[in-house]
């Protein structure tokens, strides 16, 4: 079942204000003010026994996406978009489409290494749309040899196809100013 146009335009609403929106120290939040020096960020989702199936099955499909795309680079990265899918790289303009994203993602795991950790997920009423967001890193050399690191926010819209299997419809990135603090740093893996 798809959603009717109000729903949905809650639904996108909803997504952008998850992922615009971070109070800083001294907000109130939910009823609490947000004290200096914590984070106004949910526990971290991976570890929440608690979760929803709809959230569970969404960070799931997270993890897959990202362990494909570690271990394959651009084409596995592109591989898990749907055929109209969408990107909305920093500071370029839309690529529309599966094949159009997999001729931009032309990198391999080797040469760059994108790696990213959800924050949080939601899933639509319907159970055919979710969303997850999180912070994301990308890891390669310069011209001389020397690392470099980008880092950011990211945004992925998931849609349930006819077929009943979950691709990308939408995957959006920010990259964080210098100097962000520890907004944007993936949690470590312990």
């Amino acid at each position: 079942m798809r959603m009717d146009r109000a729903r949905w335009i809650t639904f996108v609403l909803a997504t952008i204000f998850a992922v615009c929106v971070r109070p800083m120290s001294g907000q109130v939040l939910g009823g609490a003010v947000i004290s200096p020096g914590t984070s106004a960020d949910a526990p971290n989702p991976l570890t929440d026994t608690t979760i929803k199936p709809g959230k569970a099955l969404l960070l799931e499909l997270e993890a897959k996406f990202a362990k494909a795309t570690a271990e394959g680079g651009g084409k596995a990265f592109a591989a898990w978009f749907a055929d109209d899918g969408v990107t909305l790289g920093n500071g370029q303009a839309p690529v529309h489409g599966r094949d159009a994203i997999a001729k931009q993602a032309s990198w391999s795991a080797k040469e760059y290494q994108l790696v990213w950790t959800p924050t949080d997920a939601e899933m639509s009423p319907t159970g055919d749309m979710g969303y997850t967001w999180g912070h994301y890193e990308g890891h390669s050399r310069n011209v001389d040899g020397s690392s470099t690191t980008t880092s950011g926010r990211y945004l992925t819209i998931w849609r349930k196809g006819a077929d009943g299997n979950w691709k990308v419809a939408l995957d959006a990135s920010s990259n964080e100013p210098a100097g962000a603090d520890d907004c944007c740093k993936l949690p470590s893996q312990q």
